[in-house]
């Protein structure tokens, strides 16, 4: 069952993602992918192999982990004008990483994280380069399965590598850039830079639903157990949901 959730969750949603994103576009992608389908398998493995209080606090600092995916987006957007996907991602991820070793040492309370991610994301938004208007693509064959299999191989090489760490390193780590990384080189290779930022853009207004997501989880874990998880499931459906409707059913 973990496998599966590792090798079919996540790809399914960046697939998904990048359907709705050639009918609606790519903001709406970014938006999609925001959600924490990496980040919520993580952390319910977590809570099934080591107990509702390791969870929570790995919950805790999945919030911090935001803020690192905040500066990505930012990073990968600006950076994108200037270079190829290679060194655009390679930078964004390693100033990720970096924000997450640091963070992981932060002793931040559940609330103080759930501030620092909201207030991120908000101000992630306003140093965004504008999108500008990306040129027609045209998407070959394997576009799609590529995408597949690039976040499927991201999620098993992180996931393998960041249960051995313990809940905080863990739990900060769980919101790396795995499908938003799929999605954002894929959007700049096919559309340009115009493309990457809109993207980007669109994961941070998603940003909200995932900072929801970790801190029910985080407050509800103990209390509630495993439902935790089925609340704070439907707590992002109802966010990205009413988000959606509001900024792409105009």
């Amino acid at each position: 069952m973990t496998l599966l959730l590792k090798l079919v969750l996540a790809p399914l949603l960046v697939v998904g993602s990048s359907l709705a994103g050639r009918r609606w576009g790519p903001s709406l992608t970014g938006l999609l992918v925001a959600m924490p389908v990496v980040a919520g398998p993580i952390l319910l493995i977590t809570f099934l192999e080591h107990g509702p209080a390791f969870v929570a606090r790995a919950a805790s600092a999945s919030l911090l982990g935001l803020v690192s995916l905040a500066a990505f987006a930012v990073v990968f957007a600006r950076v994108s004008r200037a270079r190829s996907w290679p060194g655009t991602v390679l930078l964004g991820w390693l100033v990720c990483l970096s924000l997450d070793l640091a963070l992981s040492f932060a002793p931040v309370p559940v609330w103080g994280a759930l501030g620092l991610a909201l207030v991120a994301a908000w101000a992630a938004t306003r140093i965004m380069p504008p999108p500008g208007e990306a040129g027609p693509v045209t998407l070959p064959w394997w576009d799609l399965p590529a995408r597949a299999v690039a976040t499927a191989g991201l999620v098993v090489t992180l996931t393998a590598a960041a249960g051995r760490l313990g809940p905080d390193l863990t739990g900060v780590l769980a919101p790396f850039p795995t499908g938003t990384s799929v999605v954002a080189v894929f959007a700049l290779a096919q559309g340009g830079p115009a493309a990457a930022a809109a993207t980007m853009q669109g994961v941070l207004r998603g940003l909200g639903g995932f900072a929801a997501f970790c801190f029910l989880v985080a407050v509800l874990a103990e209390p509630i157990g495993g439902w935790a998880f089925v609340v704070a499931t439907c707590g992002v459906l109802v966010w990205q949901f009413a988000y959606s409707c509001r900024s792409f059913g105009k």
